[in-house]
């Protein structure tokens, strides 16, 4: 076994999952600001259970996707380039998302808010889908030649799996969103999340329950049906808890289903990390795709030191904004001048 690839393919895998569980409920969240929130105080309420975190969780995209780039470089060359037209859609949402959270609240009209909305609501979709889909290309294959290329026009990566896997992570985000809002609020948005939950979890993780099956039945091993297992288990013990109000549980009986479920299909596929659907011998695996032992080694030392301080400054983040947000601490909206203008106003007076 090659030491460093395996641990860098290990934390490549561990760092999407921590992507996918504090973005999935982030993005999910942007969703629900059109299909949950009734009223834009509720719209309020959602953008401030997130408002403090999210550009900070958004780190761990970039994180994964440098990991990749400086681990195994043949590896990123072969998906991103497949994956150019979904992935460039993928930062054309994240950027109509990050522009509407800030602008939103700048001008104090009905319409101006709505446009917003819809870009936080489908920037979020977008978003999500297209992770969705890139990872789930990346353990059920591309049609890559022997020289990593994708053999076909720019829809080649369009395939039933792709399609599972970005549908995948956009309901388990909106599972997800909804747990975190049972946790993060109160009063009629947390009960109503609660009803939400219970009532469409089940559904809502059928995909990503199918894509985790999928490559289980074509690569699965003893050790990755155990892990599939216990991500069973714990989305049956998550909908029992959300049905008994335990919040926290449930909501943290959640992230082990998606830790079990990525464990599950990026254990399956192992050595291999990106699969080629024309000829197995062009799969690109731990051995031909990473970088020198010295790169890997380097890159070691670098994140022994820098990823404990990003884990405890995120955890120091979440536990200062531990609180609970409701529709009453909400103030009506109102328009404000800018400084600038107020003391020219005030020099004319």
């Amino acid at each position: 076994m090659e030491t460093l690839p395996t641990i860098w393919f290990i934390a490549i895998a561990v760092l999407w999952t921590g992507y996918l569980f504090l973005e999935g409920f982030d993005l999910g969240v942007g969703m629900l600001m059109k299909l949950f929130a009734r009223n834009d105080k509720e719209r309020r309420v959602l953008l401030n259970t997130v408002g403090p975190v999210w550009d900070g969780n958004e780190v761990w995209l970039l994180t994964a996707g440098g990991a990749t780039f400086a681990a195994f470089p043949n590896w990123y060359a072969s998906l991103f380039s497949a994956l150019y037209l979904p992935l460039l859609l993928v930062l054309l949402g994240l950027i109509f998302r990050a522009v509407a959270f800030e602008y939103r609240g700048k001008i104090n009209t009905d319409r101006w808010r709505t446009s917003w909305d819809w870009a936080i609501a489908l920037g979020s979709f977008v978003a999500a889908f297209g992770v969705g889909a890139a990872l789930a290309l990346s353990t059920t294959g591309l049609p890559l030649n022997a020289n990593g290329d994708r053999v076909g026009g720019a829809f080649a990566w369009l395939t039933p799996p792709a399609i599972l896997g970005g549908f995948a992570v956009v309901l388990f985000a909106l599972v997800h969103a909804l747990a975190f809002l049972m946790l993060k609020t109160d009063g009629e948005i947390r009960h109503r999340a609660r009803r939400w939950l219970i009532r469409w979890l089940p559904l809502g993780l059928v995909p990503i329950a199918g894509w985790v099956l999928l490559v289980q039945f074509q690569h699965g091993k003893w050790w990755s049906w155990a892990l599939t297992g216990l991500a069973v288990v714990a989305a049956v013990c998550a909908w029992l808890l959300a049905r008994k109000a335990q919040e926290g549980r449930a909501f943290i009986l959640l992230g082990v289903f998606l830790a079990g479920g990525t464990a599950a299909i990026f254990s399956a596929v192992y050595p291999v990390v990106l699969p080629s659907t024309l000829d197995p011998a062009f799969d690109l695996t731990i051995s031909n795709a990473s970088s020198s032992d010295y790169t890997l080694g380097l890159m070691t030392v670098v994140a022994c030191i820098g990823l404990p301080l990003v884990i405890a400054y995120q955890a120091w983040t979440y536990w200062v904004f531990r609180r609970r947000i409701s529709a009453d601490l909400i103030p009506q909206s109102h328009t404000v001048l800018p400084a600038v203008l107020q003391r020219a106003l005030t020099r004319q007076s």
